[in-house]
């Protein structure tokens, strides 16, 4: 009897301790499947916070937590791969490219599921996975970089902008499938946002352009990660 109290006082322990990680974190490790992998869980949600801080209402994503974090998890042997959730209406631009090279970077699989949307500097952070997903009713918004604040009307400005919008262009050109005459074609569209240059891309047109992989939802996801974790332990083994 006292075995029996003992198990279920660890199951409730690691129960809350899962319920404070999401709170405090939004991320957890998913581990209690039949593959025996465990899955870290990160969510991307809200304005990505760089440098300064978003506004108090604002829900947000700080880069400085985010990235010590994917350290560990890559520094971790428990860790197997990577699931990331994004509904992020974008941020600070430095942030963004930092959490995308991480990610793009880690040896673990990775794979990103777009909900609500991914838009501005999510979409270089959504396709920085292994593979890629996005709902029916996701968008991701394409556009040119632009800043807030006072700019200086000088050629050095309109240089730094440029640098700028080609480390994001080539970033995402090259970890999907669209090119970089499309992308840039897509960013400067002049008819789809009322008050701004750029388009809006919904799932499927998405999957089409070749900036996300497929169609799918949390299921496909994880059943795709879990694939690709089989696929790394069976390299692996081979190499031995």
């Amino acid at each position: 009897m006292a075995d029996k109290d003992t198990d279920n006082n660890e199951v409730l322990e690691n129960q809350k301790y899962k319920d404070e990680k999401i709170e405090k974190e939004s991320q957890i490790t998913l581990d209690e499947n039949e593959s025996h992998h465990k899955i870290h869980l990160i969510t991307i949600i809200g304005e990505i916070e760089g440098h300064e801080n978003a506004g108090n209402q604002s829900k947000v994503t700080k880069y400085e937590l985010l990235l010590p974090q994917l350290a560990s998890i890559e520094d971790s042997r428990e860790i197997d791969g990577v699931l990331l959730l994004l509904n992020t209406m974008g941020g600070d631009v430095e942030a963004g490219l930092a959490i995308a090279e991480m990610v793009a970077s880690l040896s673990k699989p990775t794979v990103s599921l777009v909900l609500g949307g991914s838009h501005s500097i999510g979409v270089p952070i959504a396709v920085s996975t292994d593979y890629s997903f996005i709902v029916p009713t996701g968008t991701m918004v394409i556009h040119p970089v632009r800043m807030n604040g006072m700019v200086i009307g000088v050629p050095q400005t309109f240089n730094y902008f440029r640098d700028v919008q080609n480390r994001i262009t080539g970033f995402v050109c090259s970890h999907c499938g669209i090119s970089k005459e499309r992308y840039e074609e897509l960013m400067m569209e002049t008819e789809v946002l009322t008050k701004d240059v750029g388009s809006v891309l919904e799932g499927e047109d998405a999957v089409n352009e070749g900036l996300i992989c497929e169609i799918g939802g949390i299921s496909q996801a994880i059943g795709k990660l879990h694939e690709l974790i089989d696929e790394k332990r069976n390299d692996n083994h081979g190499k031995k």
